[in-house]
Formats: structure tokens, sequence, C-alpha cells
């Protein structure tokens, strides 16, 4: 009564849609969570966080009370509640996990119990999670108070042959908090510490002295990654540790890159292909083993006890290689596909995923944020996706044929879901790293059947046989496959072509296409067509973004320039990992170019100025180069002149441009900055109101143990800069 005619056709239309999609609702249960995830992670403070949370539950509720009864009112209430879990999920794990972080940089002596050690062979390092006992005592013997868990690189010469989980040891090491990101979109530690309880990060320094010896010594995943390195040359054991215990540490930087260039790098995270392995193997070994006894084959149900015998396998491989978010999602689901067999029913289906992305959800809801959780679901959902589509099944499922045409049609099946699978990930890589592989789908074709056919069981063959000391040959073919993979990954990465650096990516625009693509994922009506709609949009915005004229680290000491002939940096002296990410996070591909080389640049020791066209006018930027001195006179004249000025110490007041000033007193208000010119555009890491807790962590004070109140360190932070702005212009 009441409801206009139009209103009355359109609910009727919308319910008979979601009659014709009842099977698919129980998908967007996982969504609906994470999207609650998200929006704690977009939304600025506490009270916008209790905001959300209530008009979610209020909305909820409202469609309860005037639906009716229809399955559309009851999905949307049902799903807003859900989102509303979500954001409480978050903002309680938020909060349980709080720990005070180190309030500067600094260097102390401090008894610690070792909690992880996680060998970094490539780099000749080993990376020890501590756990501080008491305080520590800086270099002239004042004591300091230490966070509660801290995280020391250390020189493989200097850990002691003692040196286990769980022992204690004494060392001194130079510690400072988590960092903040260098430029926007650059990787965010400090996020990941503080999730993680780590409040430091640092190097230790030799002698390191253990006070008290481990009763387990380095754990099983250690000592078996050392023994498989031992046993096979270069990157070649640290790819077999990885694909046995997850440790990556042992691949050069250089295989490593290349195995991201070429699409391979899932090869080197543990995840569904691992597990699966795992699993199978396990249960075709058991399963031949039992059916050997009569009496078990005709009385016992041996399919039931060797699913049992994979399932105690999943959990174990697991536990074993850390438990990382893709472990355990493939472990999740690795179960549940045993349950539906142990059960009679078909197992590998969408809802399986949306119960394993529910799980791991629920219990590490921060992980939803993160590369590995999206790569990972992504990939198995359009996996899923595709081969649930009626013609794709059909095309694709046994035909009565001779072997020719069933090889042709198992390497085109291989071949589709690798191109599917590249332009699901696409959009997630490119906004995590800002590149975007072009051949993974055709090297993935070699790759995964070599990896699951021919290196994961000779691997365990050959550990098997070294219980005997019978396994070098074997260690052999196993290098000889490495290889292969190897030349397969730097082949492909050199191809002209194979990557394509992106600038940073709009947020809003990564979201709408992620919201485009489940939905086109998910439905399975024609409706499900309308979800190229925020695709196309969130892919053009995403590829019409203008990459940064500028990029400047939050401590204003490096700053990458782009000029005419590509992206130059300011400094010379700087490590590789800056300059990688101001590559990437600039938009190009390869090592930056030096300013002081640019004819449009004009350096002396101290200072450099650049002109820049951009946005039909042209702009200057005035940078410091060193701490020294220079004539304030001089200086100041060149400050008039230029349009930004950027350094790493405080400038005089009366330095004045034209447009921005970011020295160091402004830089500490708002990280690191992105400049777009042409737009006039500025992005800081550190904006007004953001209070999630690893922008604004509680810090410890020098001498106690207890947490700081919060303090308001960046408090109008963004009102300051732009008043620095307003007064420069």
């Amino acid at each position: 009564m009441g409801v206009p005619r139009w209103g009355a056709v359109v609910g009727l239309a919308v319910e008979r849609w979601l009659e014709a999609e009842r099977d698919q609702l129980v998908l967007w249960l996982p969504v609906m969570l994470g999207g609650g995830i998200a929006l704690w992670f977009a939304l600025p403070d506490p009270a916008a966080w209790s905001v959300a949370m209530l008009l979610l539950v209020a909305s909820g509720l409202a469609c309860l009370a005037v639906g009716q009864g229809g399955r559309a009112a009851r999905s949307l209430a049902i799903g807003l509640l859900t989102a509303a879990l979500g954001l409480a999920l978050i903002w309680a794990r938020s909060e349980s996990v709080a720990r005070p972080v180190l309030g500067g940089p600094t260097i102390a002596s401090f008894s610690a119990k070792v909690e992880a050690i996680e060998p970094l062979v490539a780099r000749k390092l080993v990376r020890l999670t501590l756990l501080p006992i008491g305080k520590g005592a800086e270099t002239d013997g004042q004591p300091v108070a230490l966070p509660y868990r801290v995280r020391v690189n250390l020189a493989e010469a200097d850990a002691p042959k003692l040196l286990g989980t769980g022992a204690v040891v004494h060392l001194r090491a130079r510690l400072m908090p988590p960092p903040l990101p260098a430029v926007p979109g650059a990787y965010d530690f400090a996020r990941v510490a503080w999730f993680g309880g780590i409040g430091a990060t640092g190097r230790g320094f030799a002698p390191v002295v253990v006070t008290t010896p481990s009763e387990s010594g380095a754990g099983i995943r250690v000592a078996l990654s050392h023994h498989i390195v031992s046993r096979l040359e270069g990157s070649a054991g640290g790819i077999a540790a990885a694909l046995a215990t997850g440790d990556v540490g042992a691949i050069s930087e250089e295989d490593s890159e290349a195995m991201r260039r070429a699409g391979l790098a899932h090869l080197l995270s543990v995840s569904g292909l691992h597990i699966t392995a795992a699993v199978a193997a396990t249960m075709l070994i058991v399963l031949r083993l039992l059916a050997l006894s009569p009496w078990l084959a005709l009385h016992a149900r041996l399919p039931l006890i060797a699913a049992l015998a994979g399932a105690a396998a999943a959990i174990g491989y697991t536990l074993l290689t850390g438990s990382q978010v893709p472990t355990i999602r493939s472990c999740v689901a690795a179960l549940l596909v045993l349950a539906a067999l142990a059960m009679g029913r078909e197992a590998m289906t969408l809802r399986l995923v949306a119960a394993g992305a529910a799980c791991v959800m629920l219990v590490l809801p921060e992980s939803a944020a993160g590369p590995s959780f999206q790569l990972s679901f992504a990939a198995i959902t359009a996996i899923m996706a595709l081969h649930e589509h009626p013609s794709v099944r059909a095309f694709f499922g046994p035909h009565e044929e001779g072997r020719p045409r069933r090889l042709a049609r198992g390497v085109a099946s291989l071949l589709l879901t690798g191109l599917l699978v590249e332009f699901a990930l696409m959009p997630i890589a490119v906004y995590h790293f800002h590149k975007a592989g072009l051949y993974g789908a055709f090297a993935n074709i070699i790759a995964i059947p070599l990896t699951t056919f021919v290196v994961m069981p000779l691997e365990a063959l050959a550990l098997l046989l070294d219980a005997g000391g019978l396994g070098a040959p074997i260690w052999w073919l196993v290098q000889r496959s490495l290889d292969a993979l190897l030349w397969l990954a730097h082949v492909v990465a050199s191809a002209p072509g194979s990557v394509r650096p992106l600038p940073v990516m709009p947020t809003a625009a990564f979201a709408l296409m992620i919201v485009g693509g489940i939905w086109i994922a998910l439905w399975r009506t024609r409706w499900r067509r309308l979800g190229l709609v925020p695709l196309a949009i969130g892919a053009v915005w995403a590829l019409t973004t203008p990459a940064p004229d500028a990029l400047v680290t939050g401590d204003g000491r490096h700053v990458a320039v782009r000029t005419a002939a590509g992206l130059a940096m300011l400094r010379d002296r700087a490590g590789d990992y800056t300059r990688d990410m101001l590559a990437e996070n600039g938009g190009v591909d390869g090592e930056p170019l030096l300013l002081a080389d640019q004819p449009d640049a004009r350096c002396s020791r101290d200072l450099c100025v650049t002109d820049i066209a951009a946005g039909g006018r042209m702009w200057r930027i005035l940078a410091t180069r060193s701490a020294y001195m220079v004539p304030i006179a001089e200086f100041l004249a060149a400050c008039r002149s230029a349009d930004v000025v950027v350094s790493e110490r405080g400038l005089p007041r009366r330095c004045m441009p034209r447009w921005l000033k970011l020295d160091r007193r402004v830089l500490r208000r708002t990280g690191g900055v992105a400049l777009t010119l042409r737009t006039g555009t500025v992005v800081t890491i550190l904006n007004a109101g953001d209070r999630h807790p690893w922008r604004d962590p509680p810090m410890l004070e020098r001498t106690a143990h207890s947490f700081r109140p919060r303090h308001v360190r960046f408090h109008d932070a963004a009102s300051a800069f732009q008043a620095s702005r307003g007064r420069h212009k």
C-alpha cells in the first residue's frame, strides 16, 4: 500500500533476480566482511568508525523492519550486519595487539629471549625476533625502556652457534621505531609491525652472548632450510627451501626480481599448489600402503583414512612453513575439500573459496588489506568462477577423443586459466607493486607443471633418501630442474615489454575494479555484466592517473624529479632500496638517473635547481644536497625564484618559495610527499585526523615501561601544511 507502480515493478524484478541467484547469495558474506574491514582502513578515527558501525547496524535492522520478508531485504540486512561485524573485528584486533613503540633512534645493550630466527642467506644476515627482558642500557649507561618485541638483523658471522629459538641472548643494537612509508604508495612497514607487535627494528653488533642456551635449537623449519640449501648451489637452494618451508632468504635479489617480473613469484609462496601436492602425495602413499592389507581393504574406508592423513599433512605443512596467509588459506581450503570428499559432496566450488576467506578474516582481519590475501583469493576465485561457467565446463570437461586432442584441450585450458588469472591479479599487482606483468600466463604453462610434477616430487624423494645418505643423485636432478626454472624466469623477465611500470593507483579506482571483478565472478545471470561498468571506470581512472612529478622522502634527504630524460634523483649516494623504491613509485622501470647530470638542472655540492614543464607552465624546484651552510643572501634569492623548496634541515622563515616549502619542520608533520605539478596535487603520508594506531602510536617513555598518553603529534598537520602553502604562494 502506498508503493508507486514503478516501485512495485522494480521490487518484483529484484526479487525474481535474487531468486534466480539464491545459491550465490551466501558467497557475498565474506565480501561484506572484507568490506567492513576495508571501511575501517579507509575511515580516519574512532568517531568515524563508531558512526559507520552504528549506521550499518541501523540500516540492517531497518531493512528487516520494512522489507516485509522479501529476499532482497533479508540479503541486504545480513550483508550490512556482516560489514559491521568486519569493522568491529578489525577494530578489536588493532586494540588487542596494541604495544608501545620505541620513542626514537637509540643504541642500547639489552637481554632478550629469541622468539624466531630467519636466515637471510643471500644477504649473509640472520633476522631475529626478540622479546626484551627488562630495561636496556644506552652507551652512556642510562637506562632505556624497550618495546615488547623487536626485530634485529645480525651478520652471519656475528650469530653465535648456540643461538636458537627460546635462547636468551645479550647484545648491543641500533634500534629505531618501525618506519612509515618513505613516499606515498611505498610499503607500509609501520602497519605490518603494529599488527605483529613489533615496536622497534634495527641492526645488532658483535659480540652476541648466549646467556641461556636453547633447548630446541633453531627449530625444524630453520634446520630443514639449512639442509636443503647445503645440498644445492646458488638460488636453486633458496627456491627448494621456499618450496619446502616457505623460507625465501637464500634466493638472490637478482633471481627473486626475475621471478617477479616473469610472473612466477607465486611459486615461492607456499600456497595452494604446494599444499595440494603435499596432501595428494600423502593420500596416495597412505592409500597404497593400507591397500596392501586385504582385511583393511575389505573392512575399512581407506579413502576416509587417507583423507585424514592428508588433513594431518596439510596442518603439519602449514605449521612447518610459518603459517603465512596463503598457506593458512590453502590449508583451510584443503581441509574443506577433504571434508566434502568424505561426505560425498562436490568439493571444488566457490563456496569453498568463500569459507576459506571468511575463516582467514575472522582470525586475521588485517590480512585482508595485504597483497598476499588479495592475490591468493583473487586467483582462486577467478579460476573457480571460470571453470564453473557452463560453457567452459562443457568445453574442457571429459570428452571421448584421442590423446593429441586431449593434450591440446588441456594446454588450452591451462592457457585460458593463466590469462584470466593474470587479468584478475593485474589491478592488485599494480596497486601494491606499481608494475604489471605481460608474459606470466605463458611462463606458467611451463613453470607450474615443472614445479608440480618434477621439482617437488624429486625434492621430496631426495629428502627421504637423505635419511640413509643416498640423496645425492636426486639432488643433482633437483639442481638441474631448478636451474631450468631460473633460466625460464630470466628469459621471460628480460623479454621486451615483460613488465609495464605504472604510477601509484588511486585507492578509489582500485576499489571500483575490485567491486566490478567480484560482481562478475559471483553472479551467474546476465546481470553479472553490470560489473564491467565499475571495472572499466576504475581501469580508465588508473591508466589516466599521471605519474608524480616529484617524490620527497619523509626525512627530506632524497628527492626524485621527473625530467625530460626520465626520473632523476637528487643524491647519488642512495642505497639500492631507496633507488628501487623511488623508481617503483615514480612509475619507471629501471634505475633512476642522477639529477646533476641532466641538462635542465644546475647543481653544486650543496644545492640543486631544476625546471620542469607541467600544466602549461615552468616549475622550478630547489633542493639542498648537503648539511653545509650556504650564503644566506644567495639562498634567500634562490628561494624567492623557486616554486618548491625541499630540504632535510629546517629552513629560515625568510625562505619564501612561490608555492611550497618542504623542510624538516613541515616533513615531520606530513611524512613523505608526492607532487603532481600539472594538477597541483599534493599527497602526503600523514594527514590531519588520521588516528589509525600505527600512524599515532603510543610511545615508550625513555625510562618507563608504561604507555605514554596518546599525543597529538600529527594534530592539525594538514591545516599547518595548508597554511604553509598559502603563505608561500
